[in-house]
């Protein structure tokens, strides 16, 4: 329909025109249909006619009425459309092996039906909606036979008619791999969990598929097709293809450097090593050196291909020393975890093991060693992952240690976050954030770090510096047995990319109860849509120390 258009334009603009201004009167809806492709200057009337004729023809006028009056300064166009031509029949024939319920949605979900107005860009899009579904679904072969709209001019009628073919219903084969160079092709069907042989052909199932690989660290390509022409038809009618994937395999090493800053521990520079293939067994190695301001990191983790249950295992070092508000800590961990989705819900499942060495200014030197289980569960609902406005994530874990068991204290912690998304009109956003932890134990000495808590900064309590609410022991802040934080935030989109928000934050961590004194952050920020979720600057008034803070982050729910 563009181009039909286009082309009527092109054909009245190569045309001669007379000199003087074109005023054209109309409804206001046609007129606004029409401004795009009216020329500044009056023309040849007949041709005028004829390219306005054709456009509002496309919008169902098929009986317009011009009147042309020449002025002093130019052409005057009166202009009445005349009736839109509606709908009046609709024959829709779906022939093929499919089943009558099948059959009976997809002509109830015709999407131009009877009484609605004839709009050309409206017919196309309803012939296209049908033979979307039916290729969708089980028939890859449909297509559509013919198809036609009978206009009557003169009753302002229109009568539509489209005639499709399934052809045979198709079912999936076995898997086929080309590609593959490195790897085996077990390692592709450890990954597919949507494309069974012998189930019905599903395109989603086959999207689904190739989305699955390509999100793996073996290939930078991946296509998943149905093989029709290695189809076989069985005696029942029904088609057996095979799925072909072609892949293209990653390069077996990548060295990477990076530099950043962060509100939270200052600047950083960084060094990443990564392989897929470590010992030739398909396990991906991601290790690398990171050096912050306040932090400075080293580890080394391997991540296993997915198991029959689509478990992700792996097991990883770390060596990591801290300076944060007068906190010095030097910590060397090792542990093992196992990743499984269950619908909606990730589980996590690990076992580590640290040791921590811990420089409190002012006051004496710690040493604490813990071998903690952990299991952690989460649960998304929500309407995008990177910039959601509608939906809840539910996080709680549970974790411990004990001294039978190489652990220096006796604990058990428990952690949860709820992160709920409330949309506000059309484009803006309520973000309502809380947060609570308790470590049970008798005391909080020798117990890492990891396992206590410590609040402020970016992510928590805005307004405040990172890390800086918590116990006093000397003049540094150290991790407490409770955690409590609550937050709420409002984001107005501007446009589709830049955005404003209004939050408050409220937070604290304490080692009793009789001692909670929730500190209180509120403020302004920026909010930018980046093709890895929003990202915010924050400037952020912390009541109780009475001091003007700046944050950034990614705010994507965690």
């Amino acid at each position: 329909m563009i181009a039909r258009r286009l082309s009527l334009l092109l054909f009245f603009l190569a045309s001669p025109l007379a000199a003087g201004e074109l005023v054209l009167q109309a409804p206001d809806e046609i007129s606004e249909l029409l401004a795009p492709y009216l020329p500044e200057e009056a023309g040849n009337p007949r041709q005028l006619q004829e390219v306005l004729g054709e456009i509002l023809a496309t919008e169902g006028y098929f009986s317009p009425a011009f009147a042309f009056a020449e002025q002093d300064d130019g052409l005057k166009l009166t202009l009445d459309p005349g009736p839109r031509t509606t709908i009046v029949a609709v024959d829709v024939a779906v022939d093929g092996p499919v089943d009558a319920k099948t059959r009976e949605g997809l002509i109830a979900g015709w999407r131009l039906p009877v009484g609605q107005p004839f709009r050309q860009a409206d017919w196309n899009t309803a012939k296209q909606q049908v033979l979307s579904e039916l290729l969708s679904l089980e028939h890859a072969d449909a297509r559509l036979l013919d198809s036609a709209a009978a206009i009557d001019a003169e009753a302002h009628q229109a009568s539509l008619r489209a005639h499709y073919t399934t052809g045979p219903r198709y079912r999936f084969g076995a898997l086929r791999v080309e590609g593959l160079e490195r790897y085996s092709p077990d390692l592709i069907e450890r990954y597919n969990r949507q494309v069974e042989p012998g189930q019905p052909y599903r395109e989603e199932k086959l999207n689904a598929l190739q989305a699955t690989l390509q999100a793996t660290p073996y290939f930078s390509s991946v296509t998943a097709t149905l093989d029709r022409a290695a189809a076989e038809i069985q005696d029942d009618g029904t088609a057996t293809a095979p799925v072909l994937v072609r892949v293209r395999e990653r390069s077996p090493h990548r060295l990477a450097f990076g530099a950043g800053a962060s509100t939270n521990t200052g600047a950083r520079v960084e060094v990443n090593y990564h392989t897929p293939d470590l010992f030739n067994q398909a396990w991906e190695l991601n290790s690398g050196l990171r050096l912050e301001q306040k932090k400075q990191t080293a580890y080394a983790d391997v991540f296993l291909p997915p198991d029959e249950r689509n478990r992700r295992h792996s097991v990883g070092v770390l060596a990591e020393a801290t300076d944060i508000e007068g906190l010095k800590t030097e910590r060397y961990a090792f542990g093992a975890q196992t990743v499984q989705q269950r619908g909606s819900v990730e589980q996590r499942l690990s076992l580590n093991w640290q040791t921590e060495r811990r420089y409190p200014d002012g006051a004496s030197a710690v040493t604490s060693r813990a071998l903690v289980p952990n299991a952690m569960w989460t649960w998304r609902q929500v309407d995008s992952q990177l910039d959601p406005r509608r939906g809840v994530v539910l996080q709680g874990q549970v974790g411990g240690g004990a001294r039978a068991a190489l652990s220096d204290q006796n604990f058990v912690r428990l952690h949860g976050r709820a992160q709920l998304y409330i949309p506000l009109g059309k484009a803006d956003t309520l973000t309502l954030r809380g947060e609570a932890g308790y470590t049970l134990a008798d005391s909080r000495q020798h117990i890492p770090q990891d396992y206590l808590f410590r609040t402020g900064g970016a992510g928590s309590v805005r307004g405040y510096a990172y890390q800086s609410l918590g116990i006093k022991e000397g003049t540094a802040t150290v991790g407490g047995r409770y955690l409590a934080i609550a937050s709420a935030e409002a984001t107005h989109w501007l446009d589709d990319a830049w955005g404003i928000a209004a939050f408050i934050d409220a937070g604290d961590a304490v080692d009793s109860l009789t001692d909670v004194r929730l500190a209180v952050g509120y403020g302004l920020g920026a909010r930018w849509r980046s093709p890895a979720g929003p990202i915010g600057v924050d400037l952020a008034y912390g009541q109780r120390n009475h001091e003007i803070h700046l944050h950034f982050s990614l705010a994507i729910p965690f």
